[in-house]
């Protein structure tokens, strides 16, 4: 393995190609030129090593594909416009009518319609299962099984899969496995060390870091992901711009010490919530609790920011209270940037449809960013206090 340092400051920068310059150029082209008919001829007939046309290869997204290759232990990576389009794209080369896929319940919500509504109309189906337990995997096995696919931690209520152990049954089916693993980024966790086929990200969150680029990324042999650039991925056109590319070039610099910052601010504010009074339950891979926590230690070099909590009473208003009153933490969708934000699952559902009895209902998604963990603990703790006091009656 390379040394990190080297991979974020020095792998792929030919500085000596651009005038010595420490940050690359964007290359911000759309098309190449050539001295001859014989060299565009050779551009044209391998177009994945060559620089043609930008919704193909680029100067500035090869810099970047070969530091995200190489922090993941990959041969090659692929670029795409966004985390899903990294997941939904090599599906539809690697699989085909028929097939079947084996996927952990509760994944990211649009890798949840593209297994339920889209992947179907191809005829390629999916049984979700309980991954927390390995047994599932070997008991959803079908004679058509080409794929599992995994989420670890998933990123509401963050179960885990032991990956190594299921990419040792795929690989005795001869079954690929794919896993999302933006929740903690090559930085905290190695699946293609572990026997991962193929690594997905959404490069939007902690790879990007800024909140200002939506991109996807997934690493693997260079046979499969050549394979996957030579089909369908030039055929539906998901290429990220050369500005998006060189926005997480810039995003890379800092990773190791953003993941850190928020790894040991959230370490705090959960202790701080674990003794809230107002506080049900916390639930974090690494939090002492959580069920799954021996087996997070063992495969997770760290535990990012984002985390979820139930509040003792999980009435509708109560929880919308709560996070209405937040003044610093803002309400919004992702996460991984350098700014906090809170997430409730009462978001996407309305009071008619909200169930006491359904945990998942209950939760509220946090995430925390690179503020001063005090400062948000005194947000938080202000809102608890409207939100204790809702329904009192006044003196």
């Amino acid at each position: 393995m390379m040394d990190l340092s080297f991979i974020l400051n020095e792998l792929g920068e030919d500085r000596d190609n651009y005038y010595n310059a420490v940050s690359p150029p964007i290359m911000q082209t759309s098309n190449f030129t050539f001295n001859t008919i014989a060299e565009m001829r050779n551009a044209m007939a391998g177009e994945f090593d060559n620089n043609l046309y930008s919704r193909g290869q680029n100067p500035t997204l090869t810099i970047l594909r070969k530091k995200l290759a190489a922090l993941d232990g990959a041969e090659d990576a692929l670029l795409f416009s966004s985390g899903i389009a990294a997941i939904s794209v090599p599906l539809l080369t690697l699989l085909t009518s028929g097939d079947h896929i084996i996927a952990i319940e509760n994944p990211y919500s649009w890798t949840a319609k593209l297994f339920s509504d889209f992947l179907p109309k191809f005829g390629i189906t999916t049984t979700f299962i309980n991954g927390c337990d390995f047994n599932n995997f070997e008991k959803a096995v079908q004679s058509q099984t080409r794929l599992i696919y995994l989420e670890s931690p998933n990123s509401y209520s963050y179960e885990i899969q032991d990956i190594k152990r299921v990419a040792d049954l795929a690989h005795r089916k001869g079954i690929i496995t794919m896993i999302d693993n933006s929740y903690s980024t090559p930085i905290f966790q190695l699946p293609i060390a572990m026997g991962i086929d193929l690594v997905a990200q959404s490069a939007t969150k902690y790879i990007g870091g800024h909140s200002d680029v939506v991109a996807g990324v997934l690493t693997g042999s260079k046979a499969i992901i050549k394979k996957i650039f030579e089909n369908e991925f030039m055929n539906l056109g998901p290429a990220i711009s050369p500005n998006s590319a060189w926005l997480l070039l810039r995003g890379l610099r800092t990773l190791p010490l953003r993941l850190q910052r928020s790894f040991e601010s959230t370490k705090k504010i959960i202790e701080w919530l674990n003794h809230h009074p107002a506080v049900e339950e916390v639930i974090w891979p690494f939090n002492v609790g959580f069920p799954q926590f021996e087996l997070a230690q063992k495969q997770m070099l760290g535990c990012g920011g984002l985390f979820s909590f139930i509040l003792k009473d999980s009435s509708f208003a109560k929880i919308e209270l709560f996070c209405d009153r937040l003044a610093h933490i803002s309400i919004a969708v992702s996460w991984g940037g350098y700014e906090s934000l809170i997430l409730p699952v009462i978001a996407s559902i309305t009071n008619q449809q909200y169930n006491l009895q359904n945990k998942q209902h209950q939760l509220i998604r946090m995430y925390i960013g690179l503020e001063d963990p005090d400062y948000l603990i005194k947000d938080m703790q202000q809102a608890f206090e409207q939100w204790s006091n809702y329904g009192a009656p006044e003196n």
